[in-house]
């Protein structure tokens, strides 16, 4: 009886000891770090892994992340130096390095996130009102990105956070404002299309008239050189007809008469008034083309 009374003792003490050890000891992962609370005061704080130990029951545990956290802002309107309004859409990311300041400040990373937005928000605005449209959009956005990290990093240290890294991930104009100005590029590149098109049928016209204006001189040219050669062709013919009518008068006058028959005596293209006995004939009454005496009969 006494055995069993004491074997129950042991028993409650190694159950007791059992529930002092689990309450005492805890596990920190290597992703995380530990804020000791004593009746919800902060007391210890840990950042190595490892198994560590608290007074039981009257400390507990909060874990905070020690892993590069995100933040997504929602997207908000800021308006440049040259008053141009911009949708600007950014990202954050954030680690927890004074987890005691952290838990003081804000608490829990939902709360932290909601405080972030609010930095960013103010850090977007201040910087982004300094530049210009095309600042934002395309020439400076590094600059600009470093610039509002390094302003929300030196405000988030107040509440035990590093901003390791701020990023745009869109700058567009509204909705409407994009609408007009994509009309207006619109407008200005069909200016543009008619300016080069006018351009180009000036230039085309000036080709072409002076184009005409070769092909003027060309024929021109070609008509005087085929003129002189005519002439050159003419008066050498002639030339030669004269001295072939000096050497022969009587063939030289029967091959005239003979182009001049074949060209008035064409088939069904000759129409003529003339006596039987004109002189045009004369080869007809006479092969050797003699001309006729006045009062001569006919022959038969």
């Amino acid at each position: 009886m006494r055995l069993g009374f004491v074997g129950g003792v042991a028993a409650v003490l190694i159950i007791a000891a059992v529930i002092l050890a689990y309450s005492a000891l805890f596990t920190l992962p290597q992703t995380r770090q530990a804020l000791v609370l004593r009746f919800g005061e902060p007391v210890e704080v840990y950042t190595d892994a490892g198994l560590h130990v608290k007074w039981p029951f009257i400390e507990n545990v909060v874990y905070i992340d020690k892993r590069i956290l995100d933040l997504e802002a929602p997207a908000q309107e800021v308006i440049a130096s040259d008053q141009k309004r911009l949708v600007v859409d950014a990202f954050a990311r954030y680690r927890i390095i004074d987890p005691l300041r952290f838990y003081q400040t804000v608490g829990t990373q939902e709360a932290a996130n909601n405080r972030l937005s609010t930095l960013l928000n103010g850090a977007l605005r201040r910087v982004l009102g300094e530049v210009t449209f095309i600042n934002v959009v395309k020439d400076d956005r590094d600059n600009l990105m470093t610039r509002i990290r390094d302003q929300l990093d030196r405000e988030a240290r107040a509440l035990g956070i590093n901003v390791v890294d701020v990023r745009i991930r869109r700058a567009d104009l509204p909705e409407q404002n994009s609408q007009a100005v994509y009309q207006r590029m619109q407008t200005e590149r069909q200016r543009e299309a008619a300016e080069f098109r006018a351009q180009g049928a000036q230039r085309a016209q000036e080709i072409r008239s002076r184009a005409d204006r070769d092909v003027t001189v060309l024929v021109a040219d070609a008509q005087a050189k085929a003129e002189q050669i005519r002439g050159e062709g003419d008066a050498t013919r002639n030339k030669i007809f004269a001295e072939a009518f000096g050497k022969d008068p009587d063939f030289f006058a029967f091959y005239r008469s003979m182009q001049a028959y074949e060209s008035s005596l064409r088939h069904n293209d000759t129409r003529m008034l003339l006596k039987p006995d004109s002189d045009f004939f004369r080869y007809f009454v006479d092969p050797s083309g003699k001309p006729r005496a006045q009062g001569a009969a006919p022959a038969n």
